[in-house]
């Protein structure tokens, strides 16, 4: 098996006074750093190629049978098939449902881990891979900044993990009192920090924290998205959700509400992988700045970021933009500066991207359950409304998959609002309420996070 190697997004740009990384490093190396030395992203310098054979052979497969085979690739032997059969196996023992709206439009409900979150798909087998790819002689420190979903299931994932220990930022007014308490009643080895800002605010400090010299010894990585290991594995359920609801070769329309664009660029790693896609649908909340950019061909990040309902996708400058950007012909950085533009064209041909209001996330939800009796939460019910949209502009189109990235119950006083009823908790939140924990509050300056790290994590086992 020819190996895959990862470069920096960074690579032909001089940021800050820090030389470009133009060099490339393994899967294992891309893992454990989180980032490149010059602060870009990490991207495969190949994408492996699937026919429409093998995307199809997967319908009716068990979900870890795909991550096997995609895995498999991006790791090059680094793994052997024993320990990444287990791996997979281990993460995904959770469904995958795919839910019948009406004709061939599906929602895949990424719901069902044991966070209630897409984040599971990406963070357990994250921490699977990591554990066993680490060097045991070294104790790693994960940062993690979140809106709401990834700092639990990064969590959850790395919880008891030996030689591994995790440190999560999250804004304290733009999460839900639900993904709060997930967040705050983890313990063991997982700290959370309660941060008065902004999510960026978080991202920009863990960045940060990334580029700093003086902590080099503290062994520190992301479990953020701005790690490959956590994007590489959001390729997979789209590839696995074709099979299951399309005919081999038919090309296919998903819809992927973005925040920090992880999720989104899993389905543009899957195109390029073999994927028949028809177009990309990115909607995103009122931080707008994707939308703006391929409307107009210009690039402002929105800062600060705008609170909104979809409180995960309260992002103003998107990490995964720098990937993006890359795979189509351009260079932007951590801080939004564009060094060079994409092929703004071919953008606008593979994706397609709305902003939508709280107003009309509300209005969605209400509609989707008055007329399909489709249970909808904020960041589904943006997807499903960039769904709605392209319909209506560009006319009907089979099969549609539209992504619903949180479980309703995470988000109960809206729904309760919106829909008369309390949705029903899955087993995952089941004794939520029963659990205790706080976090310790943090201001949103580098320096007193620096302080912190330095006074309580290790990078000896």
């Amino acid at each position: 098996m020819k190996k895959i190697r990862y470069y920096s997004t960074n690579r032909a740009v001089d940021t800050a006074g820090r030389a470009p990384f133009a060099g490339t490093v393994s899967f294992r190396e891309a893992l454990i750093a989180g980032q490149a030395p010059d602060g870009g992203l990490f991207l495969p310098e190949r994408f492996p190629s699937f026919s429409t054979g093998d995307i199809s052979a997967l319908r009716d497969a068990p979900y870890w049978k795909a991550a096997f085979l995609v895995m498999r690739e991006y790791l090059g032997g680094e793994l052997d098939d024993a320990g990444l059969e287990e791996a997979v196996r281990d993460a995904y023992d959770f469904p995958v449902p795919l839910e019948r709206v009406y004709d061939r439009k599906f929602v895949m409900r990424l719901d069902q881990g044991p966070t209630a979150s897409f984040k599971d798909f990406a963070a357990r087998l994250m921490s699977r891979l990591m554990s066993r790819l680490k060097d045991p002689r070294r104790r790693l420190n994960v940062l993690v900044a979140t809106s709401g979903d990834t700092g639990s299931a990064i969590g959850e994932a790395f919880k008891g993990v030996e030689g591994i220990d995790v440190c999560i930022l999250y804004p304290r007014l733009e999460v839900s009192p639900r993904q709060k308490k997930q967040l705050d009643t983890i313990g063991g080895n997982v700290r959370t920090l309660v941060v008065d800002g902004k999510f960026d605010d978080c991202q920009n400090m863990v960045k940060q924290a990334f580029l700093d010299p003086g902590l080099a010894d503290l062994n520190l990585t992301s479990a953020n998205s701005i790690n490959i290991g956590r994007v590489l594995p959001q390729s997979i359920y789209y590839l696995w959700g074709y099979a299951q609801v399309a005919d081999a070769g038919e090309e296919i329309v998903v819809s992927v509400p973005s925040g920090n664009f992880g999720n989104a660029f899993g389905c543009e790693i899957a195109r390029r992988m073999g994927l028949p896609l028809r177009r990309l649908l990115m909607p995103t909340n009122e931080n707008d700045e994707f939308p703006r950019f391929l409307a107009d061909g210009s690039y402002r990040k929105v800062s600060p970021s705008r609170t909104c309902l979809s409180n995960a996708m309260n992002v103003g400058h998107p990490s995964n933009l720098a990937r993006f950007f890359d795979v189509y012909g351009g260079t932007v950085d951590k801080d939004g500066t564009v060094y060079r533009l994409p092929d703004i064209e071919e953008m606008r041909r593979r994706i397609r991207s709305v902003s939508v209001s709280d107003e009309t996330t509300r209005r969605t939800i209400l509609a989707a359950w008055k007329e399909h009796r489709l249970l909808l939460e904020p960041h589904g019910a943006v997807g499903w409304k960039g769904l709605r949209e392209f319909l209506a502009e560009e006319g009907d189109f089979n099969p549609c998959l539209s992504i619903e990235t949180a479980h309703p119950a995470k988000f109960p006083e809206e729904i309760e609002t919106l829909l008369g009823f309390h949705p029903d908790a899955p087993a995952a939140l089941g004794d939520l309420d029963s659990r205790s924990g706080s976090p310790m509050p943090m201001g949103c300056t580098y320096p007193e996070f620096r302080e912190f790290l330095l006074a309580n994590l290790s990078g000896k086992v």
